[in-house]
C-alpha cells in the first residue's frame, strides 16, 4: 500500500538538510550563555541561525526573538498588549479576524473574558477579511491589529500590506501570524512594515518546538519570560541550541528553494482540485480560487461526512485532515468554513489537503483513484 502524507500544515516532515545540521550541533553541549569557549561555539551557531531567518523574512538579527513556535509568538504579543492596557494606555482596543488560528483565537477569548474588548472582523465567502468592516472598526482607541497572513484551513491570503497600512494610519501596532506563509509566500517584514510577526519552523521542514517573535526594531515591546538575560531580557530560558540550528537551517532552505517550491506546490494543487472536480460530484472547493497558499485545497463532499473520508483514507496509506491540527477532537465544524458561510453539513463534510516539497504527482494520482469510491460509498450509507 502506498504512504501519502497530505498534511503539511499541521506538521512538515524535516528536511535531510536540516537533520544534518542538527547532529552535528548536537556536539556543542555547552551553555550559549557562558563566556567560555564551549559557551562561545554555541553562542555563534545560533547567532547564525538568527542571520538566517532574518535573511528568510528581511529582518535585521536583533530583530529576531527565539520562542517556542507560533503559539508562542502569538500569546507573547497578545498579553503585551493587554500589559500595556493594564499600565494605563489609552489605547484599549484589539482588532483580529473571525478565521485567525487558535492560538489568537483563545487568546483574544481569555482577554475578553476578563474584561478587555476584542472586535473580529467577519470575511466573505472565499475567506478574504472585510476591508471596509475593518477601515470602520479602526479608530484612535485600538492599540493592536492582528491578522494572519495565509490561513492553515483554507489557504486564503489576506493583504498585510493594507491591513498594516491602515492600523498604522490609525496609530494602531500591527502583528500577523505568518506560520504558514513561510516557503509558499514572499514575506518581507520591510515590504510589509509589521511591527510584529509569528512563525514557526516545523512548518517548513524544520524541527518542532521552536520559532521565531520578530519585533520591528524601536517597536515597544516587554520581557514576557523572565528569569535572565537571554534575547535581550525578553525571553528567558537556556537555548536549546540543536533546535535553533535547525530552525536556520531550515530557513537558509527556503531561501534557496522557495521558487521551485511554490511551483511545485501549485502544480500538484491544481492537478488535485481539477481531478476532484472531474471525478466525483457535488464537491465545493472552499477558500479564495487565486489568493491562496498554493499547497493548500479545502474541499467539501456534499453528503459525506469529513472525519469517515479522513478514516478512509488513513486505511489506504493517505494522511489528510478535517482542519486545524489545534482543533482536532472536537465534534464541532470548523469556526473558519463557518464564518466563510459555509453550511453545518457541508462544513462537517470538508477536507484539508496539504501538499509540501516531499509530494509527488504520483501521491495525486493515488488520491483521485481512490477518492471517487471513498465519497461514493460514504454517500451511499448516509442515505440508507
Amino acid at each position: 500500500m502506498r504512504s501519502v502524507y497530505l498534511d503539511n500544515n499541521a506538521t512538515t516532515q524535516m528536511a535531510e538538510e536540516v537533520i544534518q545540521a542538527m547532529q552535528n550541533s548536537m556536539r556543542l553541549y555547552g551553555n550559549a550563555s557562558s563566556m567560555h569557549q564551549f559557551g562561545r561555539e554555541a553562542a555563534a551557531a545560533i547567532e547564525t541561525a538568527r542571520l538566517q531567518v532574518a535573511q528568510m523574512i528581511g529582518a535585521d538579527s536583533e530583530e529576531i526573538i527565539f520562542t517556542s513556535g507560533g503559539t508562542e509568538s502569538n500569546n507573547a504579543v497578545l498579553s503585551y498588549a493587554r500589559d500595556m492596557i493594564d499600565s494605563g494606555s489609552q489605547r484599549k482596543r484589539i482588532i483580529t479576524s473571525t478565521i485567525e488560528h487558535p492560538a489568537i483565537i483563545e487568546a483574544c477569548r481569555h482577554l475578553v473574558n476578563n474584561g478587555y474588548t476584542v472586535d473580529y472582523v467577519p470575511v466573505d465567502v472565499t475567506g478574504r477579511i472585510d476591508m471596509d468592516h475593518y477601515r470602520r472598526l479602526l479608530s484612535d482607541d485600538v492599540l493592536l491589529v492582528s491578522i494572519m497572513a495565509g490561513n492553515n484551513e483554507i489557504g486564503t491570503i489576506q493583504d498585510i500590506v493594507e491591513f498594516t497600512r491602515l492600523a498604522h494610519e490609525s496609530g494602531a501596532l500591527m502583528h500577523t501570524d505568518a506560520v504558514q506563509a513561510i516557503g509558499k509566500m514572499d514575506v518581507d517584514v520591510k515590504a510589509w512594515n509589521v511591527d510584529y510577526l509569528s512563525l514557526s519552523a516545523h512548518k517548513f521542514y524544520g524541527p518542532k518546538g521552536v520559532g521565531v517573535l520578530y519585533v520591528k526594531k524601536g517597536t515597544p515591546f516587554g520581557a514576557f519570560v523572565k528569569g535572565g538575560h537571554q534575547e535581550e531580557g525578553k525571553r528567558a530560558g537556556t537555548y536549546s541550541t540543536a533546535s535553533i540550528v535547525g530552525l536556520g537551517a531550515a530557513a537558509a532552505l527556503v531561501q534557496s528553494t522557495k521558487e521551485e517550491e511554490r511551483e511545485h506546490l501549485w502544480t500538484l494543487r491544481e492537478k488535485l482540485r481539477i481531478g476532484l472536480l472531474e471525478r466525483i460530484p457535488h464537491v465545493i472547493v472552499n477558500g479564495h480560487p487565486q489568493h491562496c497558499l498554493p499547497g493548500t485545497l479545502n474541499v467539501s463532499f456534499a453528503g459525506a461526512e469529513g472525519e469517515s473520508i479522513l478514516l478512509m483514507l488513513d486505511l489506504h496509506g493517505v494522511a489528510v485532515s478535517t482542519g486545524s491540527a489545534c482543533a482536532t477532537g472536537s465534534l464541532e465544524p470548523s469556526y473558519v468554513l463557518l464564518a466563510a458561510g459555509l453550511d453545518i453539513e457541508l462544513a462537517h463534510g470538508s477536507i484539508r489537503f496539504s501538499l509540501g516539497r516531499y509530494n509527488s504527482v504520483e501521491d495525486v494520482d493515488y488520491v483521485l483513484d481512490i477518492m471517487p469510491n471513498i465519497v461514493k460509498r460514504l454517500r451511499e450509507i448516509s442515505t440508507r
